[in-house]
Protein backbone atom coordinates (compact mmCIF):
# COMPACT_ATOMS: atom_id res chain seq x y z
CA UNK A 1 0.00 0.00 0.00
CA UNK A 2 0.78 3.48 -1.00
CA UNK A 3 1.96 5.66 2.21
CA UNK A 4 0.43 8.51 0.01
CA UNK A 5 -3.51 9.25 -0.12
CA UNK A 6 -5.09 9.15 -3.27
CA UNK A 7 -8.41 11.57 -4.19
CA UNK A 8 -11.57 9.65 -3.26
CA UNK A 9 -13.40 10.40 -6.54
CA UNK A 10 -13.92 7.73 -8.65
CA UNK A 11 -10.77 6.84 -11.24
CA UNK A 12 -9.04 9.77 -9.65
CA UNK A 13 -5.28 8.97 -9.13
CA UNK A 14 -3.87 12.11 -8.27
CA UNK A 15 -2.41 12.79 -4.56
CA UNK A 16 -5.08 14.35 -2.11
CA UNK A 17 -4.00 17.23 -0.75
CA UNK A 18 -7.34 18.38 1.44
CA UNK A 19 -10.23 16.30 3.24
CA UNK A 20 -13.84 17.41 2.88
CA UNK A 21 -16.59 16.68 6.26
CA UNK A 22 -19.47 16.83 6.18
CA UNK A 23 -21.26 18.42 9.48
CA UNK A 24 -24.75 16.80 8.77
CA UNK A 25 -26.21 18.85 12.40
CA UNK A 26 -25.15 22.31 10.84
CA UNK A 27 -25.57 21.52 6.88
CA UNK A 28 -22.13 22.24 6.11
CA UNK A 29 -19.84 21.09 4.31
CA UNK A 30 -16.01 21.50 5.34
CA UNK A 31 -13.14 21.51 3.55
CA UNK A 32 -9.32 21.52 5.30
CA UNK A 33 -5.95 20.72 4.78
CA UNK A 34 -5.53 17.05 4.26
CA UNK A 35 -5.54 15.07 7.64
CA UNK A 36 -3.30 13.58 9.48
CA UNK A 37 -5.75 10.15 9.17
CA UNK A 38 -7.76 9.03 6.81
CA UNK A 39 -10.69 8.72 8.51
CA UNK A 40 -13.87 6.60 7.11
CA UNK A 41 -16.48 9.31 6.61
CA UNK A 42 -14.33 12.01 5.53
CA UNK A 43 -13.19 12.29 1.38
CA UNK A 44 -9.78 13.16 0.72
CA UNK A 45 -9.50 14.94 -2.71
CA UNK A 46 -6.54 16.39 -5.19
CA UNK A 47 -6.31 19.95 -6.02
CA UNK A 48 -8.53 19.98 -8.84
CA UNK A 49 -11.51 18.42 -7.33
CA UNK A 50 -11.06 20.62 -4.48
CA UNK A 51 -11.25 24.14 -6.60
CA UNK A 52 -14.17 22.08 -8.54
CA UNK A 53 -16.27 21.18 -5.42
CA UNK A 54 -19.62 22.87 -4.25
CA UNK A 55 -21.76 22.23 -1.77
CA UNK A 56 -24.99 20.09 -2.01
CA UNK A 57 -28.10 22.53 -2.14
CA UNK A 58 -29.30 24.21 0.85
CA UNK A 59 -25.84 23.81 2.30
CA UNK A 60 -23.13 25.55 3.51
CA UNK A 61 -19.72 25.36 2.30
CA UNK A 62 -16.75 26.24 4.67
CA UNK A 63 -12.59 26.08 2.98
CA UNK A 64 -10.24 26.56 6.18
CA UNK A 65 -7.42 27.97 5.15
CA UNK A 66 -4.24 26.20 4.29
CA UNK A 67 -0.74 26.91 5.79
CA UNK A 68 2.13 27.18 2.86
CA UNK A 69 4.35 25.90 5.61
CA UNK A 70 5.01 22.69 5.81
CA UNK A 71 8.47 22.51 8.05
CA UNK A 72 8.73 23.31 11.42
CA UNK A 73 9.46 26.62 12.25
CA UNK A 74 12.50 27.17 14.87
CA UNK A 75 9.80 28.37 17.06
CA UNK A 76 7.97 25.47 16.99
CA UNK A 77 11.18 23.42 18.06
CA UNK A 78 12.73 25.70 20.41
CA UNK A 79 8.78 25.55 22.37
CA UNK A 80 9.22 21.74 21.81
CA UNK A 81 12.87 21.85 23.31
CA UNK A 82 11.17 23.77 25.60
CA UNK A 83 8.50 21.60 27.05
CA UNK A 84 10.77 18.27 27.01
CA UNK A 85 13.31 20.18 29.30
CA UNK A 86 10.42 20.91 31.57
CA UNK A 87 9.22 17.58 31.64
CA UNK A 88 12.74 16.73 32.41
CA UNK A 89 12.98 18.58 35.40
CA UNK A 90 12.50 16.73 39.00
CA UNK A 91 9.43 17.55 40.78
CA UNK A 92 9.77 20.47 43.45
CA UNK A 93 11.68 19.19 47.10
CA UNK A 94 12.03 15.31 45.47
CA UNK A 95 8.77 14.52 46.27
CA UNK A 96 7.85 11.53 43.98
CA UNK A 97 4.32 9.66 43.53
CA UNK A 98 4.08 6.64 45.26
CA UNK A 99 4.75 3.16 43.80
CA UNK A 100 2.98 0.10 44.87
CA UNK A 101 1.99 1.57 48.00
CA UNK A 102 -1.80 0.00 48.44
CA UNK A 103 -3.44 -2.95 48.35
CA UNK A 104 -6.45 -3.46 46.06
CA UNK A 105 -9.52 -4.37 47.24
CA UNK A 106 -11.99 -4.04 43.97
CA UNK A 107 -11.50 -4.26 40.63
CA UNK A 108 -14.12 -2.51 37.83
CA UNK A 109 -12.92 -3.42 34.30
CA UNK A 110 -9.93 -1.86 33.76
CA UNK A 111 -10.02 0.59 37.11
CA UNK A 112 -8.64 -0.85 40.46
CA UNK A 113 -9.90 0.25 43.83
CA UNK A 114 -6.57 0.75 45.93
CA UNK A 115 -6.42 1.05 50.03
CA UNK A 116 -3.16 2.81 51.41
CA UNK A 117 -1.35 0.09 53.32
CA UNK A 118 -0.39 1.09 57.07
CA UNK A 119 2.41 3.75 57.06
CA UNK A 120 4.22 2.48 60.39
CA UNK A 121 3.92 -0.30 63.18
CA UNK A 122 0.93 1.32 64.68
CA UNK A 123 -0.82 2.01 61.71
CA UNK A 124 -1.05 5.00 59.48
CA UNK A 125 -1.10 8.48 60.96
CA UNK A 126 -3.66 11.08 60.09
CA UNK A 127 -7.27 12.35 61.51
CA UNK A 128 -8.49 10.66 63.92
CA UNK A 129 -12.42 9.74 64.32
CA UNK A 130 -14.25 12.27 66.51
CA UNK A 131 -14.03 11.88 70.30
CA UNK A 132 -10.24 9.78 70.59
CA UNK A 133 -6.94 10.65 70.97
CA UNK A 134 -3.82 8.96 69.44
CA UNK A 135 -1.81 7.55 72.67
CA UNK A 136 1.01 9.71 73.76
CA UNK A 137 2.96 5.99 75.02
Amino acid sequence: MSPVRICSRTACKAPAVFTLTYVYRDSTAVLGPLATYAEPHCYDLCAEHSERLTAPMGWELVRLPVEEETEPSADDLEALADAVREAARPTPGGIQEPVGQGTEVGRRGHLRVLRSEPTGPTGPTGPQPAGTQPSQD
